[in-house]
Order: C-alpha cells, then sequence, then structure tokens
C-alpha cells in the first residue's frame, strides 16, 4: 500500500513537536512539508520550532514554510507559553533545517490543486489554528477537491476549555477559520479536548522518551519536563495531554479511537466567541467527532514511533529528493 501523503499545519508548541516526530518516524506516511502559523507562539518562534524539529528528525527533504501571522478578523491571542518563544537550544539543541521560502498558505494550495488533478488527493493534519488551510480553500475552488480529509486537532463540547472556560485554542485563535474550513466540505476527523485529555503522560512515559536513544526523544522529554504539563486537579490523576499527536497516531491506527458522525460549527462573536458544537443527529454530516481512546495503546504507538524518528536507516517514503514539488 502506498503511504498516506499529508501536509502537517502547526504552530509548536510542545504536542505539535511530539506529532512532528511521531509523523517522522513513520513510513506509512508521507510527510509533503510542515506549514507553519502564529498560534501557540508568534509567526516566526513556530517556523523557527519546526526548523528544530524537522532537524532533529534528519530530515531536510521536508519542506518547512511560514504562512498566517494573525487570524483573520479577530484580535490576536497567543498561547499558554507564548512568553517561551523559540525552543531554547540547551532542550532541542541547535540543530535545524532551513525553512523553505514558499508562503505555507500558497504551498497548501499549490500541492491541494496538483493532487486533485491526478486524483490522488492529500490529507492535512491540522493542529494549530486554522488561519492557513481556511486562506488555502479561498484561493481556488480546486483546493477543497484536493483534499481528501482534513484530521484536526480542535474544539470541545463536554471538557472545561484551556485557553477560556468555553473554548479550546485553536478554536478561540481564530473562530472564523475554522468556520470556513468547517464548512468547505471537505471530510473532518476532529480531536477534542474531550478525547485528548483520556489519555495522559507520566514520568515514565517521559523517561522512555529520554532513553529512546533518538535526538528527538531526548528534546520532547526536555521539553515536557521543563513545561510540565501534569495537572491532577482537572484530569483527576497524575500525567498530561499530548493533545496534537493524536491525529498522526488517527492516522497510522485509526482502530485505537471511537468516533461519532456530526455536523460540527464554532461560535465567532460575542462571549462565549471559539466554542465549538456539534449537531450528532444531523443529516449528512461531513464531520468524525473523536470521542474515545485506547490510551495503553495510543502512548505505545507515540512512544514507538518517537523513537523511530530520526534513526539512520528510517527516511521516509521519497527520501533524499526535496518534497513539495508537484506542479
Amino acid at each position: 500500500m502506498s503511504p498516506t501523503r499529508i501536509i502537517i499545519d502547526c504552530d509548536p508548541g510542545v504536542d505539535d513537536a511530539a506529532a512532528i516526530l511521531m509523523a517522522l518516524g513513520s513510513p506509512e506516511l508521507d510527510v509533503l512539508g510542515v506549514t507553519t502559523v502564529a498560534g501557540n507562539v508568534t509567526l516566526s518562534a513556530t517556523l523557527t520550532n519546526a526548523c528544530r524539529i524537522v532537524g532533529l528528525a534528519r530530515r531536510p527533504d521536508v519542506p518547512v514554510m511560514a504562512g498566517a501571522r494573525a487570524p483573520l478578523l479577530r484580535d490576536q491571542i497567543f498561547g499558554k507559553y507564548a512568553e517561551i518563544g523559540a525552543f531554547p537550544a540547551q532542550l532541542v539543541g541547535m540543530g535545524r533545517v532551513e525553512p523553505a521560502a514558499e508562503n505555507a498558505v500558497r504551498f497548501i494550495a499549490r500541492m491541494a490543486r496538483a493532487a486533485a488533478r491526478i486524483q490522488s488527493p492529500l490529507t492535512i493534519c491540522a493542529i494549530g489554528p486554522l488561519t492557513n488551510i481556511a486562506l488555502a480553500l479561498r484561493l481556488h475552488p480546486e483546493v477543497a477537491r484536493g483534499i481528501r480529509r482534513i484530521v484536526c486537532m480542535g474544539g470541545t463540547f463536554h471538557a472545561s476549555g484551556h485557553r477560556s472556560p468555553w473554548a479550546e485554542f485553536n478554536m478561540l485563535a481564530d473562530p472564523h477559520a475554522a468556520a470556513i474550513v468547517f464548512g468547505s466540505g471537505v471530510p473532518l476527523v476532529l480531536f477534542p479536548l474531550d478525547v485528548t485529555t483520556k489519555a495522559l503522560f507520566t514520568e515514565s512515559h517521559v523517561a522512555a522518551f529520554r532513553a529512546s536513544g533518538c535526538e528527538g526523544g531526548r528534546a520532547l522529554a526536555n521539553l515536557l519536563t521543563e513545561y510540565d504539563r501534569s495537572d491532577p486537579a482537572r484530569y483527576g490523576r497524575l500525567g498530561g495531554p499530548l493533545h496534537d499527536a493524536m491525529t498522526v497516531a488517527w492516522l497510522l491506527r485509526p482502530g485505537l479511537f471511537t468516533g461519532r458522525p456530526a455536523r460540527v460549527e464554532v461560535q465567532l462573536t460575542g462571549p462565549t466567541i471559539g466554542q465549538t458544537f456539534a449537531d450528532f443527529a444531523a443529516p449528512s454530516p461531513r464531520a468524525a467527532v473523536m470521542t474515545g481512546v485506547d490510551e495503553p495503546g495510543y502512548i505505545a504507538l507515540v512512544s514507538e514511533r518517537i523513537a523511530a524518528s530520526g534513526r539512520a536507516g528510517h527516511r521516509g517514503p521519497g527520501a533524499g529528493t526535496q518534497k513539495g514539488k508537484a506542479e
């Protein structure tokens, strides 16, 4: 079977780093490019962080590009650790790939249109605010036809938000972009906080990352130690989630997850801006909202693929040539 062709659109972020490393450690996935957007931190910092993570995985063949530096309409907000900016070198090292010159939005649109023309749609792994993807969808109608699905970390339906009481950060950061993506007709697989907080990584899992024998694993362990995600008062037990990595895990082993079809929308104005809501009885739903996860299986998969990232022998499909060249 041919590997699944994906673009990772992200705002690194610790969670994003785990997702990128996982994807680059998985031969089932052909990562065409990593595109960045302002979100957890500024655009310049997300670009630097993505370049460092791809460098840790030893994948200079994967282009990294910068996209939107601000949301479509609302005032800009940043994540909990915005003051960190770029990952400190003492945690992740100085190695990095150089960013590509192409704008991320144009790259997404170009690759999707090329995929539409050859009738082989690609998948977008969306783990930041959806600004880049919304802009790409608006550039040309062929873009939507070239996207098989968008696998997205975002939203919350029952769990409390983690940037406001009612909203998950990616939706809150650019709800208008989310509305465009949700209404585009492209099939959506959504990982809300309701499911991402059901799988928690403890100190023993972090120690396993550190002992994995790869630079990416050590860097991820350093980040998780420095920016502790454990919150027993919120989660009811020790440990913290790696929200974004679930999108990659679903692409590799969808059987680890359960979900329900729904139509999903987002609040665009007022005090509950960014709140997501779902109609699970809607006719012809275009979204699958994930509701359950096999926690041990998910954690084992993340650990396995983090350990595989950057190993001399794993280069992924098409390695040795610069990706993103489809016209």
